[in-house]
C-alpha cells in the first residue's frame, strides 16, 4: 500500500520551496527594520492555554484543535494560532520587565482540523507580529504599515485596508446589552449559532456568514457607534496617524473580534483577487490577553498574522513571478577516471569559496552530461579531461551567451571570478 500524505496536509518540494524562502526572508528583513525580534516557541502547548487564549466559545477550540494526551496524561494541543504561545513566553520569560515595549514577529506552522480548500490546509504556515507593552495608537498604527508595507513589497496590488474599533470594557457592556435586546427581537429569524452565541458572546454574530442571518441583520447596533470617548480617540488618532502616513484606509464598522480581552483597534487587509477567501491580514488589539494568561496588568498589545498560502494564492492570482534563485554556477563535464576523480579536489576549492559548483554522479555519457547541465540551469560549464590535466587548460563556457574563455584548472577560482 502507498502512503500519502495526510489529508490536509502539503508536502513543499524544491519546485516551490524557494518562493517560500523568498517570502520569509522578505519578511526577516522588514522586521528587523521595524525593530521586532523573532520568537520561536513550541509546536504544541498545554490546551489550557488555547482555552484561555483564544477562547472555548470559538469554533477553534470546539471543533478545529488536534488534542491529544501524552504519556503522563498531560492534555496538549498543537498550536491552531501564533498569538497565545508568543503571550505565555511573554509571561514565561518575564519580558514585561525589559523595556517597553516589546517587538516580537514570528514564522510558524499552525494546526486547525478543518475541510481543507484551496489556501486553507490543516497545517498551515503563518507570518505573525505582535507588540507588547504599550497601548497607544501609534502602535497600532506602526503594525498596519508593517503589514501594508510588507505586501506592498512582494508585489500585491488592489488591496484594501479595512479598519474598526471594538471599544473597550466599558463601553462594551453598554453596547452588549443593547446588542442582547436587539437580538432578542429577532431570534426567530436567526440560525442556532447565532442564537447561542447572543448570550454568551453577542458581537459574533454580526460576523455570521449565514445568507438569511445577514439579511435579517442590516439594522443591527454596531460598536464603532456606541463608543466611550476614550475609544473614540484613540480610534480618531490612529486615522490622524494612517493619514499622515498616506495609508488609505475604510473604516468597516461590521469587522468584530468576539473575545473579552480584544480592545480598541481591529483590521484586515484584503485582496479583491482571491474571491471568497479575500482576506489575506488579519490583525487588533488585545489589552486583556497577558492578564488573562495570569501575567502582570498594564501590558496591552496588538499584532496582526497572515497565511502564507494565501499570500502565494494571491501573488499566483496577480500573476507575479518569484525567481527561483538557486541556479549552479559551475558544472563539471568530466572525461575519464582521472578527470573523474580530480573533479571532487575542484568541487571542494569551488564551494570553499561560496562557488557553487555540481557534477556528474551517475556515469552520464559526455553528451548526458552537457544536457543535464542545461536541465539544472548551470551558468557555466567546463569540460576535464586527461588532456586538459596534464596541460592545466581548460574552456569555461558562459551558458547564456555562449561566450568561452581559457582558463586555467589549477586556479579556476581566481579565472572564474574574473570572468563574472
Amino acid at each position: 500500500m502507498t502512503i500519502s500524505a495526510p489529508r490536509g496536509t502539503k508536502d513543499i518540494t524544491p519546485s516551490d520551496s524557494y518562493k517560500w524562502n523568498y517570502l520569509e526572508k522578505k519578511f526577516r528583513n522588514l522586521c528587523d527594520l521595524y525593530g521586532y525580534k523573532e520568537i520561536r516557541t513550541p509546536i504544541f502547548e498545554y490546551t489550557e492555554l488555547f482555552k484561555r487564549g483564544v477562547g472555548d466559545t470559538t469554533d477553534i477550540v470546539q471543533k478545529e484543535m488536534y488534542t491529544f494526551f501524552d504519556k503522563g496524561k498531560r492534555e496538549l494541543t498543537l498550536k491552531p494560532e501564533g498569538t497565545a504561545g508568543v503571550m505565555r513566553s511573554f509571561i514565561e520569560n518575564k519580558m514585561y520587565a525589559d523595556a517597553q515595549p516589546t517587538k516580537l514577529f514570528y514564522i510558524t506552522p499552525c494546526f486547525r482540523y478543518e475541510r481543507p480548500q484551496s489556501g486553507r490546509q490543516r497545517q498551515f504556515n503563518q507570518f505573525g507580529v505582535e507588540a507588547v507593552g504599550g497601548d497607544s495608537p501609534s502602535l497600532d498604527a506602526e503594525i498596519i504599515s508593517l503589514a501594508v508595507q510588507y505586501l506592498e513589497e512582494i508585489g500585491l496590488k488592489d488591496l484594501v485596508i479595512a479598519i474598526n474599533s471594538v471599544g473597550c470594557p466599558v463601553c462594551r457592556a453598554e453596547y452588549n446589552k443593547k446588542l442582547r435586546e436587539f437580538l432578542k427581537q429577532k431570534e426567530d429569524v436567526l440560525c442556532d449559532l447565532c442564537n447561542e452565541r447572543r448570550e454568551k458572546n453577542p458581537m459574533r454574530v454580526i460576523d455570521c456568514k449565514n445568507e438569511e442571518c445577514q439579511k435579517n441583520l442590516q439594522d443591527i447596533p454596531l460598536m464603532a457607534d456606541n463608543l466611550c470617548q476614550e475609544c473614540s480617540d484613540h480610534f480618531e488618532t490612529l486615522k490622524v496617524y494612517l493619514n499622515e502616513m498616506d495609508i488609505n484606509y475604510k473604516v468597516d464598522k461590521r469587522i468584530v473580534r468576539g473575545l473579552d480581552y480584544y480592545k480598541r483597534t481591529a483590521f484586515e487587509i484584503i485582496s479583491n483577487n482571491l474571491g471568497a477567501q479575500s482576506t489575506v491580514c488579519g490583525g487588533g488589539r488585545y489589552d486583556g490577553l497577558v492578564e488573562q494568561l495570569g501575567g502582570p496588568e498594564g501590558n496591552a498589545g496588538i499584532g496582526f498574522a497572515m497565511g502564507v498560502e494565501r499570500l502565494l494564492l494571491t501573488m499566483e492570482a496577480e500573476s507575479i513571478e518569484i525567481e527561483d534563485p538557486h541556479k549552479t554556477d559551475i558544472f563539471i563535464v568530466t572525461i575519464g577516471d582521472k578527470a573523474k576523480v580530480k573533479s571532487f579536489s575542484i568541487l571542494k576549492e569551488l564551494r570553499k569559496n561560496h562557488i557553487s559548483a555540481d557534477k556528474d554522479h551517475i556515469d552520464r555519457s559526455v553528451k548526458a552530461q552537457f544536457k543535464y547541465s542545461n536541465k539544472i540551469n548551470a551558468k557555466f560549464t567546463i569540460v576535464i579531461g586527461d588532456e586538459e590535466l596534464e596541460k592545466d587548460i581548460a574552456i569555461l563556457k558562459n551558458m547564456d551567451t555562449g561566450e568561452q574563455i581559457e582558463v586555467r584548472i589549477s586556479n579556476l577560482v581566481d579565472e572564474f571570478k574574473k570572468s563574472l
